[in-house]
């Protein structure tokens, strides 16, 4: 009869059990997409408990979310039948806590110290930056607050950080630094990143706490090592100090967060770091099909930096991933609403479904199309397109321009961007409005004209209202999507966020020229608001639903049926990423991509445009070369649009790496202007027809016409100028054709990387 503790292991694959059983010593889990590394963390656990290996109070177990820790909680009680209190069982911020709660003075603390969230973080920054003389306009205190962080996670005390990591704040940010931990330890206050320095201060600098806490915990459980930090790592390392047992799962070839301080090199160099450790590979898949994993091991193949690893299936091969092209975003999204039609037409259910995509910028069209079908969907990780903030700020505009009454929509823009209207002032135009039975844009100029507002603040609240009158005007001759432009250009929107040093600012940029691509295909300002209020107002965040969300925020989780549209260069993989980090930025990319086409259970639908709206420009595509790395075998081609026949040797030709490779396109079309007449050919589409047509560019937007930027005779030495980095000249030029890149030293923004393509450059 088998002890409870062998029964822990039936069920598992022999890797899953060894990884189970081998209690001493280091040990690394690679474990794959869909590989059942959750099982065997909580199995793990539950056979140290019930071998008397270690009691529950002996075992430090690490998860990167609370929901991870009560489920592997949950399991490894209903495994052993114990309680799992004792255990040290949590993330790496609620274990920090629970460690400086015991020794806080060590750290200059009393044990009620409290946490600060990031807005309390900002105003404190905001007020030692008012006391510094430092211009908050210029250094934003979210800003200022980002570069903190990332100094905790690099474990870098006030003092430690080196002169490059400063900023442009220099040496002021070194001062500000160790001012911002003397206020915190003032306020008996920590931040996040304290909850993770602080701890490895005890650790590092206490040698009776690290004895202690080494001892204490006999073994250590990291679950998705890959994406730990530095100083998560040094944590770590600090506590397997002397007996070593700390065992990893994680998988390199889905570290996808170094934008948040993911280090996969710890991962990378577990073996260095722990000379002997045991390795296992967790590679047959629970979750997808043949074809879906011979594709995603195709595509990761192509890395360098990884552990070799190659995930299987004893399940079959399943249905080939199909790829569309398509004519258009439009179109694209077209598509995907009606395969979710057709889907549950047959039988299917909506919440079977997921869409998943590179960037925020595309749920738009996709959402437009869901709505327009009438099919429920929920937008996970991420605000609808319509509820994000820049997008409410230009909708409180138009709204405001439609109904001078309106305001709610006044109270919004009345102060954005600043104007220096007050709440005493605000107040004042609310008692107005009530006395005079109006809306609050009609109290403000009856204030104004009676000289109850005066000074600066009545001049800037009077060139307001002058706007809108004449944006009211404007609104009778213009289209929807110029009055948008002119509004956004015009109130100092545009100027605001231009100006603004955050690191999100430019994707609130790209999400406005997605607004006025929507404007577009109305024909008058009302009908779109009317549209907009019907979507606010669908409820769609309740029951059966399409999954939308970007691929960073489908992380662990799977769908029976996976949509990955925009499979484009210079979009998957982005362009941003591979400019700014090379070849570094492209093996994220191509991990992304692993990590895409392995949350499909059965069935995987690939598409990509011909031409795509991007940043206010109607750009050509072309297939992502991660559709070239999956090899011809595992892939069924569709003609969904006819304007790509399956049948075309060029479309379906090519190789990379000596196999045959279905999307290494030769197509000449590419890049190329559409023929006149054809659906494409801006000249002969109308907003009648059931196709987009091309954007024209935006008043914000540089002025070149596409077809000029594509044409360009670039040469070193030549002066340009660019939209948000101002004049320049190019002392590079590298590539040709669409894949043209540009070094080029701007005046004031330094030496830039861009794709001549994408640059949006005028030339002088």
């Amino acid at each position: 009869m088998s002890s409870p503790a062998e029964l822990l292991t039936q069920g598992l694959n022999p890797p899953q059990a060894e990884a189970v059983q081998h209690t001493e010593g280091a040990l690394l889990v690679l474990a794959g997409a869909g590989t059942g590394k959750t099982s065997v963390l909580t199995r793990r656990i539950a056979y140290l408990m019930l071998t008397q290996a270690a009691y529950p109070s002996e075992i430090l177990a690490v998860t990167f979310t609370n929901k991870a820790a009560r489920e592997m909680a949950e399991r490894t009680e209903k495994l052993v039948g114990v309680s799992t209190s004792g255990m040290w069982l949590g993330t790496f911020h609620r274990l920090g806590v629970r460690l400086l709660r015991q020794h806080p003075e060590r750290v200059g603390l009393r044990k009620d110290f409290v946490i600060l969230d990031p807005d309390d973080q900002q105003r404190l920054i905001a007020q030692l930056l008012k006391d510094a003389g430092i211009d908050v306009q210029q250094f934003p205190p979210r800003q200022v607050a980002g570069l903190i962080n990332r100094w905790k996670d690099n474990a870098w005390h006030p003092g430690e950080v080196p002169a490059d990591e400063l900023g442009t704040l220099g040496a002021r940010a070194a001062t500000l630094y160790a001012e911002y931990q003397s206020r915190l330890q003032a306020l008996n206050a920590t931040d996040f990143g304290d909850l993770l320095l602080l701890p490895l201060t005890l650790l590092t600098r206490h040698e009776d706490l690290a004895r202690q806490y080494q001892s204490k915990f006999k073994y250590i459980l990291v679950d998705e090592y890959q994406d730990t930090n530095t100083v998560q790592y040094l944590w770590l390392k600090a506590l397997a100090k002397g007996h070593g047992n700390i065992a990893v799962v994680g998988d390199d070839d889905q570290s996808i967060y170094s934008w948040r301080g993911a280090q996969v090199a710890n991962i990378l160099r577990f073996e260095h770091d722990y000379p002997g450790a045991h390795v296992i590979r967790l590679e047959q898949n629970y979750r997808s099909t043949g074809h879906i994993l011979a594709a995603a091991n195709a595509v990761i193949a192509n890395n360098r930096q990884r552990h070799g690893k190659n995930l299987w299936t004893d399940t079959g091969d399943g249905l080939p991933i199909e790829v569309h092209p398509m004519m258009d975003d439009r179109e694209e999204a077209r598509f995907v609403a009606d395969a979710a039609w057709q889907h549950t037409r047959s039988g299917g259910r909506y919440e079977d479904l997921a869409v998943l995509v590179r960037t925020a910028a595309q749920t738009r069209s996709i959402e437009e199309a869901l709505i327009r079908a009438g099919l429920p969907y929920v937008v996970v990780g991420g605000l609808r397109f319509y509820e994000r903030k820049e997008i409410r700020d230009a909708l409180a505009y138009l709204r405001l321009i439609a109904n001078p009454n309106d305001d709610l929509a006044f109270q919004r823009i009345v102060n954005v961007p600043k104007r220096g209207v007050g709440e005493v002032t605000l107040a004042s135009i609310e008692s107005a409005a009530r006395s005079l039975g109006s809306g609050q844009l009609e109290a403000t100029a009856s204030l104004i004209s009676n000289g109850e507002l005066t000074g600066r603040v009545a001049g800037a609240l009077q060139s307001l209202l002058d706007k809108i009158t004449g944006f009211k005007l404007l609104a009778q001759m213009e289209t929807p999507d110029r009055l948008a432009e002119r509004v956004l250009e015009d109130s100092g929107y545009l100027d605001m966020l231009r100006n603004d040093k955050e690191e999100d600012a430019k994707s609130r940029i790209d999400n406005l020229k997605e607004l006025l691509r929507a404007l577009q295909e109305y024909p008058d300002l009302s009908s779109f608001l009317e549209h907009v209020a019907l979507v606010s107002d669908a409820d769609v965040e309740t029951g059966e639903a399409v999954k939308l969300m970007t691929i960073h925020a489908a992380k662990g989780l799977e769908f029976p049926t996976v949509f990955l549209p925009g499979f484009e260069e210079g979009l998957f993989p982005h362009q941003r990423a591979m400019n700014e980090e090379g070849q570094k930025g492209l093996e994220e990319e191509r991990r992304l991509a692993y990590v895409a086409l392995t949350r499909a259970k059965k069935r995987l639908v690939i598409s990509f445009a011909h031409a795509r709206r991007m940043w206010g420009q109607f750009l050509p595509g072309m297939p992502s070369r991660f559709l070239a790395e999956i090899p011809a075998e595992h892939v069924e081609a569709r003609g969904a649009t006819g304007f790509y026949p399956p049948e075309s040797a060029g479309f379906l030709s090519g190789s990379v790496g000596g196999r045959e490779a279905p999307y290494q396109s030769r197509v000449t079309s590419y890049g190329s202007r559409p023929q006149a007449g054809s659906r494409m050919d801006k000249r002969t589409s109308h907003s009648s027809s059931g196709y987009a047509k091309p954007a024209e560019p935006l008043v914000f937007h540089n002025k070149t016409p596409l077809a000029s930027i594509a044409n360009a005779a670039y040469a070193v030495g030549q002066k340009v100028h660019h939209a948000k980095f101002g004049p320049g000249q190019i002392n590079a030029v590298e590539g040709s054709g669409e894949n043209t890149q540009l070094t080029i030293a701007f005046k004031h923004a330094g030496t830039k990387k861009l794709l001549a393509t994408l640059a949006n450059l005028q030339t002088s």
